[in-house]
């Protein structure tokens, strides 16, 4: 696991990988990939490893057996039942076939998914949750049969609340008495933070964007190394004299570098491609909870709307002396009781992402230092390598040149 991704796999919340016996703790690896099945129904599963003291866990160690499906039906119930907490992003699941069995792919996933169960087990919220505890201790009947009973509400993605917050965001007001009124929240606060979140992930896409470039040319190069080093080395060998063996050297220092470039690459891609990439997953994730706080917004509005409608009729029975009165009173009163428990919903959630985007701004600072860290020391190694190389090669070559030269020197 590179570095980032140690300090990530509590990213948005810090939980040891080396506990000790005093203090409480749940930490979790996810280990050993392998692919199982063939064709179209083949999957890779993980065993997924945790280690605890929390008296529900009924044991230190507990090892089960997890497929990809089985991560998503745990994100997806955890962004059900938690308004308002930023549920941790899955990495994306590759359709490609070339692609989705490759041995990198497969690393990078199973990292990505030790990230995501890590900073779910060390949120002091999600990590109470029953169905993190399902995850965690049950046997893969009990996790299929889980999964299989997933209906309604629990089917929705959060991409599909993206959706619903354009359309939220697209209806600007309703009419109520006469008075347009604004659905969307008037908060300084709230729009400023929808603002941070929304310029964040354009400028993290961006940098992601370029990472990637970054990778790519370091692979070409380092391919386009190997094939000079190729090369050149069979032109040494059409010499016999100092120049040949130069060439040879020559070519060899080539693909050797070349090596070194590949490696750069890969690391370059754990280290900091990908954490880029997991932190544009994990605003969408915000962004899936911002629509989440537009709808509680909605609900409460539109309720209190029906509310104040509600108390008009009911004043017309008053004054009217309706045998209806008494049936209207008790619905009058179920919908107040119906609208505190909205209101509270909807604070909850405001509260909740308060402390949820305080938490995020420390952790991201965190890991987006340890990776521009690592992305720096890796390009410094890796100039000073190529520097070295070359540099050990310059006086070979400077004699094959001065013999030329002087001939008869």
């Amino acid at each position: 696991m590179n570095a980032l991704q140690r300090s990530g796999s509590d990213s948005m919340a810090q939980s040891p990988r080396s506990p000790t016996s005093q203090a409480p703790y749940l930490t979790v690896s996810v280990t050993d990939p392998a692919k199982m099945g063939n064709g179209v129904q083949a999957y890779i599963s993980y065993k997924v490893i945790t280690k605890t003291n929390f008296p529900e866990y009924q044991g230190p160690e507990k090892i089960v057996i997890r497929r990809y499906s089985d991560f998503v039906w745990l994100r997806d119930r955890l962004f059900e039942k938690y308004k308002g907490i930023f549920i941790p992003p899955l990495p994306e699941k590759s359709t490609v076939e070339k692609f989705r069995f490759s041995a990198e792919f497969i690393e990078m996933r199973r990292q990505a998914l030790d990230v995501f169960v890590n900073r779910v087990a060390s949120h002091h919220e999600l990590q109470q949750s029953e169905d993190l505890r399902t995850f965690l201790l049950e046997d893969e009947q009990t996790m299929e049969r889980e999964r299989s009973q997933e209906t309604g509400i629990f089917k929705k993605k959060p991409a599909d609340f993206m959706q619903i917050f354009k359309d939220v965001q697209s209806k600007v007001s309703d009419v109520v008495l006469g008075k347009e009124k604004p659905v969307e929240e008037s908060n300084p606060d709230y729009e400023k933070q929808k603002n941070y979140i929304f310029q964040l992930e354009d400028h993290l896409a961006e940098a992601q964007k370029h990472a990637y470039r970054l990778v790519k040319r370091h692979r070409e190069l380092g391919q386009s190394l190997s094939d000079f080093g190729k090369a050149v080395k069979l032109l040494g060998t059409c010499e016999g004299n100092s120049l040949g063996k130069a060439f040879s050297e020559l070519g060899a220092k080539s693909e050797m570098l070349s090596i070194k470039l590949q490696r750069e690459a890969h690391h370059l891609l754990m280290s900091f491609e990908e954490p880029l990439k997991d932190y544009v997953r994990a605003v969408q994730s915000i962004k899936a909870t911002i629509a989440e706080r537009a709808i509680a917004f909605r609900n409460h509005c539109e309720l209190a709307e029906t509310i104040k409608f509600k108390e008009i009729d009911l004043n017309k029975l008053r004054l009217t002396r309706s045998e209806k009165l008494a049936d209207a009173e008790r619905e009058y009163e179920q919908l107040k009781a119906d609208g505190k428990e909205l209101k509270r919903k909807f604070e909850t959630i405001v509260k909740l992402m308060n402390q949820e985007i305080a938490r995020f701004q420390e952790q991201k600072t965190i890991d987006m230092g340890v990776a521009f860290h690592e992305f720096a020391k890796g390009q410094a190694n890796l100039a000073k390598s190529i520097a070295e190389a070359w540099r050990s090669l310059l006086p070979k070559l400077e004699a094959c040149s001065s013999f030329v030269q002087n001939p008869d020197a």
